[in-house]
């Protein structure tokens, strides 16, 4: 929203006062036509004055003359007023040279770096590895060599199967195909046993290669060999073979977790703060104190980047900073409100270890209450 109001100040912004019986009916209509309005204030139930932008004013006096509401300008603001005014001083016509000098030699800079990963997929410090190879915000773009940027991300990572750097405007980017991992290659021939690697119960085991050493129903030990890769027969003898076969258990898992019947927990109060800060390339404008006025607190910051078409980006940046108020409250738990917070962490941790495409067969919980003695 500060954004759009910037940028309306930009190409500038009229205050105006609508007046008439269908005020509800023209902010409905010019919400649902996405006309941008703000600073909303109503006067004596049927004056309403607001601010609207130069273009968006036109698109609104159609509107009051639709619904019979008369409308009025009371104030003029933004930079098309302000060259209106000053035009005939030189110090406003040097001023506004500079600042097209300063665009044009800032369209020769990356102000913005975009990466575009096939698939909407996940790569992790793909950001970082781009900026150490050499692509960064305020580089010039004559310095880019977009090769031998492509040529060390592809040498430091093994999970980009293609990569490739456009530049447009003053934005970089940087789009990424992530490759898909190879299956493990298993030489048959090699000599091998089958082991259990947990121990439990057998309810499955079909030796494809190799000799079973165990039975369904049988109990095994972690390290035990279950299917052995050895084969003997009546005129081959033993022969040692890669082994193969599908074998299941019936594993159990134990896992214990403490939960305080007592425990401090932060609850949010519903207090929020917004603060806003500008940043000019490395420069940075801060328009609050640094400190929070709440003690404790969550902080949530949205990053704006300016542009002036779709991908010529300036050095320009808001950012948005929003501090939740937390409260500490102590909170008490019967035994039967811990046992299930426990049972719920323990299954989670326990599905995450097994794997999803496992069968959990039974649960069983056990509560321990723990007695402080003084």
């Amino acid at each position: 929203m500060l954004t759009k109001i910037l940028v309306k100040y930009i190409f500038g912004f009229v205050r105006i006062t609508v007046e008439g019986y269908y005020i509800e009916r023209f902010i409905n209509i010019c919400t649902t036509n996405k006309i941008l309005i703000w600073n909303l204030k109503r006067e004596k139930g049927i004056k309403l004055y607001l601010n609207i932008g130069i273009q968006d004013y036109y698109k609104a006096v159609k509107v009051a003359k639709k619904l019979k509401c008369r409308i009025k300008i009371i104030k003029k603001r933004g930079i098309p007023f302000i060259i209106n005014k000053y035009k005939k001083r030189k110090i406003f016509a040097i001023s506004l040279v500079i600042i097209l000098i300063a665009l044009f030699i800032g369209s020769n800079y990356v102000w913005n770096i975009e990466i575009q990963v096939e698939d909407n997929s996940k790569i992790d410090n793909i950001m970082e590895d781009v900026n150490e190879a050499g692509l960064q915000t305020g580089i010039k773009k004559s310095k880019i060599d977009i090769q031998e940027i492509v040529n060390k991300i592809r040498l430091k990572r093994n999970d980009i199967s293609w990569i490739g750097i456009e530049l447009k405007g003053t934005n970089a980017i940087v789009k990424v195909v992530k490759s898909k991992e190879a299956p493990e290659l298993i030489d048959e021939e090699d000599y091998c046993n089958i082991v259990a690697t947990k121990e439990g119960v057998i309810s499955k085991i079909i030796a494809q290669n190799g000799t079973a050493l165990v039975k369904v129903g049988d109990n095994v030990n972690e390290g035990q060999i279950l299917i052995q890769g050895s084969m003997e027969g009546k005129y081959t003898g033993v022969r040692y073979v890669h082994s193969l076969g599908e074998v299941e258990a019936i594993v159990k898992y134990t896992k214990s977790e403490k939960i305080y019947l007592k425990q401090l927990e932060k609850v949010k109060t519903g207090n929020i703060e917004k603060k806003y800060q500008i940043k000019i390339n490395n420069f940075q404008i801060n328009f609050y104190k640094t400190l929070s006025k709440f003690k404790i607190y969550d902080t949530i910051e949205e990053d704006k980047k300016f542009k002036i078409f779709s991908n010529l980006y300036l050095p320009i940046s808001v950012t948005k900073i929003t501090n939740e108020e937390l409260q500490e409250i102590q909170k008490e738990y019967t035994i039967e409100e811990a046992t299930a917070i426990g049972t719920s962490k323990l299954e989670q941790e326990i599905e995450t270890e097994i794997g999803q495409n496992k069968n959990i067969l039974r649960k069983k919980c056990r509560c321990r209450k723990n007695r402080r003695l003084h």
